[in-house]
């Protein structure tokens, strides 16, 4: 029997229109999907009838499938002739683990591709109204992992190039370290004052931001009971939120994401 193909894919950031042409077309081909938790579920409707559904889903503490689980059933599928999704929220290639599965499916001399996702260090600053680079106020921007940068983890980031090198900073996964992340970009250089935003369920209709600034940012995401999944950006564009924010206007005042279908084209061969 031929071997199946896998198909690597961003889902994008919580906003089901937000998927990529392509992206929408692999959900639609799929024998078999293996999705994420951060996956908005709607997309599942475009699945075939007959469409095999994996949940892969992983919170804080608490995973579905280990990380090799979902290896072994990825291998496991293809090797049956199936044509896989993969299908993970964002970006693939961001803290999505997409590069160990390419490395293990290549190994295993299995076809696949990659499908780029819109992450959401770039979409929920912007669903927020703020964008991550700006003429006058930020002409480099750093994704950087958040989760495990803790007073006990392990910790081997490059802290003063960060405060001092970068001008917009995206911590993804790091709303439990905020406190340790907030005091070691001080710590190296970054002012207490720079703007600060927290964006929690970004591009949905549950999306909330606060904002302060590095000094205070992280009492206030207590008080105001942040959870996952969230990010938080360091930067002065952070400050043009008060001008250019607009989704969450539209949620206040239309709320167009309840029961709002997504229209989107039927795809052929």
């Amino acid at each position: 029997m031929k071997p199946g193909k896998v198909h690597l894919v961003g889902a994008g950031p919580g906003d089901p229109k937000l998927i990529t042409v392509y992206g929408l077309e692999c959900i639609q081909k799929a024998d078999v999907i293996a999705y994420d938790r951060l996956v908005n579920p709607e997309l599942l409707n475009y699945a075939k009838e007959d469409a095999e559904l994996v949940y892969c889903g992983k919170a804080p503490g608490k995973h579905h499938l280990i990380q090799n689980e979902i290896h072994e059933l990825l291998v496991e599928k293809a090797l049956q002739g199936k044509n896989v999704t993969r299908l993970k929220g964002g970006d693939p290639f961001v803290f999505g683990r997409g590069g160990e599965e390419a490395e293990i499916l290549a190994a295993n001399g299995i076809e696949y591709d990659i499908v780029p996702g819109i992450t959401a260090g770039i979409a929920a600053p912007a669903y927020a109204g703020i964008p991550v680079t700006h003429r006058e106020h930020a002409s480099s921007y750093a994704i950087v992992t958040g989760h495990g940068r803790d007073y006990k983890g392990q910790d081997n980031l490059n802290w003063q190039a960060l405060a001092q090198g970068i001008d917009t900073i995206a911590f993804y996964m790091g709303i439990g370290n905020m406190p340790f992340i907030c005091e070691k970009l001080m710590e190296h250089g970054r002012d207490g004052k720079t703007p600060v935003a927290v964006i929690e369920w970004g591009t949905t209709d549950k999306q909330r931001t606060i904002t302060g600034t590095l000094s205070s940012i992280s009492s206030k995401a207590v008080k105001e009971e942040i959870q996952n999944p969230s990010i938080f950006l360091v930067g002065d564009v952070v400050q043009l939120r008060e001008k250019i924010q607009w989704f969450e206007r539209v949620i206040e005042s239309e709320s167009i994401m309840e029961g709002n279908e997504l229209e989107c084209p039927s795809f052929k061969n």
